[in-house]
């Protein structure tokens, strides 16, 4: 019996505003627990929520790029549990109208595109951080409030790698329009994977397994690669699928049970009476969409059309922070080819010998664009600017300035080059001989002379042309 899986994602993604999704209290990772937090946020009597503004923004600009369609009035539900992580008893989401819903986008699967319908796209307050030990657990608020949207797909992925291409272009997308920082690390986004099995050609579902808090790519394409194999065997021993919630194991790499499922948990949701429905307008929503960052796709396209390669074009939109600065540094006036170069090669070597994010390099973009600019002018040799450009990894000096400071500038007077090269070929008439009968390497052994004189400061293009045309007067 051959067997296909069904797979829909509920990725949550924190957003990266100000302050919290219904409270004044900030939003930051890593400060000390339970210090980032207002009365609102852990249930005090007497306190009211006031909708973030710029959360609202970003849901418009995320459903729009999933080709959402966008409700124009907010509604906000409250969804009742008793549990710690949110001490008031009760989550504020939105249940029954979602700002988005009925969406798309495509992944690229073994060079083929493939449509993935999104279902929803819902705002809600983020809970707090449990910390587990074997005795006790502790809780830390500063998350809870943290602005949200939960992306929910419908079912239509079949794979461990359909998958993981979805929450990649997901976070893609999100990062992009500095909605968030996507770092699952930290807990940006998180993603839960709803997968049954079922016999291929049919249409009935199978039972369905929830996979809770996945927190890498790879990770989503592990657990839902063992749970197809897993629900595979079940069945093929006749044995049934039981619906349960499991979480991946890292150290068996295999998903292992958490709880079993009854029945649907009874939310009792009813709608929100602390915050009246908002209308958005049209121009509210117009202008959320028009001032929307670039996304990465766009970039791409954008890149090959200033005539980058396929391959440079992906890496400069692999990471959003890299790509944004190459930006600023064509902004500042650098070709563009020549700026991914720099950015690619002799930047991204820096950060990689130096274990940083471009965000902690020195040197400016605008900077970097200028000695690029340097180059192209033939003010400085490629060797000199990366000589200049040693220099200003520690202080982001002007380029002009360490170029002066160290002697970096390029000769390029010709009446001073027609000079020395006269000079170097009255004392190598031999090699001139050799270059009129063929041998190459000749013109190469001249251009070397006058290299040493000038100590390395000769424009290497300029100082051949001027040697070739000397050889051709004599």
């Amino acid at each position: 019996m051959e067997f296909e899986a069904v797979i829909g994602l509920e990725i949550h993604v924190e957003m990266k505003t100000i302050s919290k999704m219904f409270s004044s209290a900030p939003v930051t990772f890593g400060d000390d627990p339970n210090t980032q937090v207002m009365p609102l946020d852990i249930a005090f009597p007497g306190t009211m929520p006031v909708v973030n503004k710029q959360a609202v923004i970003n849901a418009i600009r995320v459903s729009n790029a999933l080709h959402m369609s966008i409700d124009h009035e907010l509604w906000f539900d409250r969804k009742n549990y008793f549990y710690s992580d949110l001490p008031k008893g009760f989550q504020i989401t939105q249940q029954a109208r979602p700002i988005g819903s009925n969406g798309f986008l495509t992944i690229e699967i073994d060079g083929k595109e493939k449509k993935i319908e999104i279902e929803r796209l819902h705002m809600e307050e983020d809970t707090c951080k449990q910390l587990h030990s074997w005795d006790c657990s502790l809780l830390d608020y500063n998350r809870a409030g943290i602005p949200l949207v939960e992306i929910v797909s419908r079912p239509d992925m079949r794979s461990g790698e359909e998958a993981m291409k979805y929450a990649e272009k997901i976070r893609s997308i999100v990062s992009f329009l500095d909605v968030s920082d996507g770092k699952m690390e930290e807990g940006s986004l998180r993603c839960d994977v709803n997968i049954s099995i079922r016999e291929k050609g049919t249409t009935k579902l199978g039972t369905k397994v929830e996979i809770k808090n996945l927190n890498s790519f790879q990770n989503i394409k592990k657990a839902i690669d063992f749970e197809i194999t897993r629900q595979s065997t079940l069945v093929e021993c006749g044995i049934p699928v039981v619906q349960e919630t499991r979480r991946f194991d890292e150290g068996s790499q295999e998903t292992v049970l958490m709880r079993v499922k009854t029945d649907a948990v009874d939310y009792k949701y009813f709608t929100e009476p602390n915050i009246t429905p908002i209308e958005l307008s049209d121009e509210f929503v117009e202008e959320a969409i028009r001032t929307s960052p670039e996304l990465a796709e766009s970039k791409l396209a954008r890149y090959k059309a200033a005539g980058l390669s396929e391959y440079d074009s992906n890496l400069l939109i692999s990471n959003k922070e890299i790509s944004d600065y190459y930006d600023a540094v064509v902004k500042a006036g650098a070709n563009s080819k020549l700026a991914a170069n720099w950015v690619l090669v002799d930047v991204q070597a820096i950060l990689n010998k130096s274990l940083i994010s471009i965000k902690e390099f020195k040197i400016s973009p605008e900077n970097l664009g200028k000695l690029i600019l340097m180059v192209e002018s033939n003010k400085v040799s490629n060797k000199q600017a990366r000589d200049i450009f040693a220099v200003m990894v520690d202080n982001n000096k002007d380029p002009e300035e360490v170029a002066s400071s160290i002697g970096a500038t390029q000769m390029s007077n010709e009446d001073e080059l027609k000079a020395i090269i006269a000079k170097v070929c009255d004392e190598n008439a031999q090699s001139i001989v050799d270059y009129k009968a063929g041998k190459d390497r000749a013109l190469g052994f001249l251009v070397g002379k006058v290299m040493q004189i000038t100590k390395g400061k000769a424009n290497p293009a300029m100082t051949s042309k001027l040697i070739l045309e000397e050889i051709n007067r004599r």
